[in-house]
This record gives structure tokens, sequence and C-alpha cells, in this order.
């Protein structure tokens, strides 16, 4: 189950900045090549195991992006993203985020009250990003069926679940100078 994507996971290269132990993935980086079976994998375990019963795929700026293009085609749901520039169309959504290791803007456009939503983010570590997206999109009047995480590192998902929303990861690692290790693979512990 999902062993191109646990592959990855165990290849990738680690750096350490500040004290915090960065992993370097095609999936939430782009580096090296992000190859079209890992993606192909990914959305199938995503359509076979989620009910994709909604009317709009979200994912986050950047590397949301290949994901839920990915999800999109194959489940031809239709997909808005949620971008680090202002463009101010009418609706658009500001929302200031904050992770561990950076604050910003970043804006939402496409989306209606009503929507049922689907959420695909690559990586979560703290959740900082996810908590304020899903409150803006909450306070829109939107329907969060489900966030789908593919790699869940730290303590955000929990804290997502905190907020009662459904939150699903298909992999859970652990990071640390020795490289990746594979924690869970969408329930089923290694």
């Amino acid at each position: 189950m999902l062993d191109t994507l646990q592959k990855s996971l165990e290849k990738s290269p680690v750096i350490k900045k500040n004290n915090y132990y960065y992993f370097i993935n095609p999936i939430t980086d782009g580096i090296p090549l992000v190859e079209p079976e890992l993606l192909q994998e990914i959305a199938n375990h995503i359509v076979e195991n989620t009910k994709m019963n909604v009317d709009k795929i979200v994912s986050i700026e950047a590397m949301g992006i290949p994901i839920a293009t990915s999800l999109s085609l194959k489940s031809g749901i239709p997909l808005s993203i949620i971008r680090k520039r202002k463009y101010g169309l009418d609706g658009e959504i500001a929302v200031s985020q904050s992770t561990g290791y950076s604050k910003g803007q970043l804006y939402i456009n496409g989306i209606e009250s009503g929507d049922r939503i689907l959420i695909v983010d690559d990586v979560v570590s703290t959740g900082g990003t996810l908590q304020s997206i899903i409150k803006a999109l909450i306070d829109a009047g939107t329907i969060i069926d489900e966030v789908v995480v593919i790699v869940e590192r730290g303590e955000g998902v929990p804290k997502l679940k905190e907020m009662k929303i459904p939150v699903k990861s298909l992999i859970k690692i652990n990071v640390d100078e020795k490289g990746v290790s594979i924690r869970e693979v969408n329930g089923g512990k290694q």
C-alpha cells in the first residue's frame, strides 16, 4: 500500500536548519523529480479511500497543486488553488497564516457558500496554515467534507482534528538526523 510513496520518503535527503530537520521530497518540494507513477498512486489511493462527494477540491500553492490536479483529472471534480498572490477578484478571501517557519497571506478564490469541499495538502507539520484556511472556508459558508494530508509530521493533524474536521493522512513520518522513518501508512502501523 502506497509503496512508491513510502520508498520516495525513505530516500528523502534531510537537512538541518536552526535545529529543525527538513526532508526534501518530490511530493513536498518538487525535488528531485515528481514522477507520474507517484502522483497516480496518490490520486488512486485518495479516490479509492475517500467519499469524493464534493463540489470542489481545494489545495494550497505550491506543492498541493500537482496532487490536486491529478485528483481532479481522475475524479472529474474541479479544483480551486489557494494562492500566495492577491488578485483582487470579487469574493476573494484573504487568509493570514503562520507556521513554525513562516508567516504570510494566502488568497482563496472560486469558492461559494454551500460548496462541499475536499481539501488536499502535501504535508502538515504544525497545522498553522490549514487551521487558518479551514476557519476562513467555514466562515465563507463552505462545508468541509474532509481534509486529506499526504504526509503527516508533528502535531498539526491532531490540532486539526480538535477543530472537529475529518482529517485523513496517507503516511505519518518522523524525521531526524538519520533520515525519514515511516510511522504509519493510512492507518496501518509499520
